[in-house]
């Protein structure tokens, strides 16, 4: 008799690994399984403009430049040896690219050392905890880095229904539930949020 489906083994559990050189192959596995990220962005929107005249190769050799060069950050979430998703951060000057900088601007005091700037979960996937996990990765690295003041920009999604599409700069609870305060607002629905991450 087959076995029914509480037979079926558990899923591996989730866990987080910095992205280098050695973690690059499953990060690309996973950005080329959807096709690209956003139309081929390969999460360099906030490294450098990624509009017209850029294309996915381009985005995809600078990125991997990038990561063997130690310029860019991400927390990549594992189950098993497979990536399903991951947090982008970085210092500002690594990633200049925010969005709604105008209004952002007219509201900074003084600029943070971290950016948390966007997320990505893999097909099927969402509401899992692959953006908990990653956003807590980011932290636990930003603090074995030297920690400092973290911004994020994340969507507000209380009283309305929001396609993932939407949600690339993280959902709010996850900030809050990470020890994030709303700062201001940049957006109708976006905010800057920030803690402090102790050194490790």
């Amino acid at each position: 008799m087959s076995p029914d489906a509480t037979d079926a083994a558990p899923a591996a559990p989730l866990t987080v690994r910095p992205l280098d050189t050695s973690t690059w192959p499953a990060f690309a596995a996973l950005v080329e399984a959807n096709n690209g990220v956003w139309g081929g962005c390969w999460c360099m929107g906030f490294h450098v403009k990624v509009g017209k005249g850029r294309s996915a190769e381009q985005n995809r050799a600078e990125k991997q430049e990038r990561v063997r060069e130690g310029r860019t950050h991400a927390a990549l979430v594992f189950r098993g040896a497979e990536c399903v998703g991951w947090c982008q951060f970085g210092p500002p000057e690594e990633l200049p690219e925010i969005k709604s900088r105008r209004k952002y601007e007219q509201g900074l005091a003084e600029p943070p050392d971290w950016r948390i700037t966007c997320f990505f979960t893999g097909k099927g996937l969402r509401k899992s905890g692959v953006a908990h996990a990653a956003l807590g990765g980011a932290l636990a690295e930003i603090a074995r880095l030297g920690g400092g003041t973290v911004e994020g920009y994340p969507e507000e999604t209380d009283d309305r229904t929001v396609s993932g599409s939407f949600l690339h700069t993280g959902p709010m609870a996850v900030f809050e539930s990470h020890g994030f305060t709303r700062t201001r607002p940049v957006s109708p629905h976006r905010w800057v949020v920030t803690r402090t991450v102790r050194p490790a």
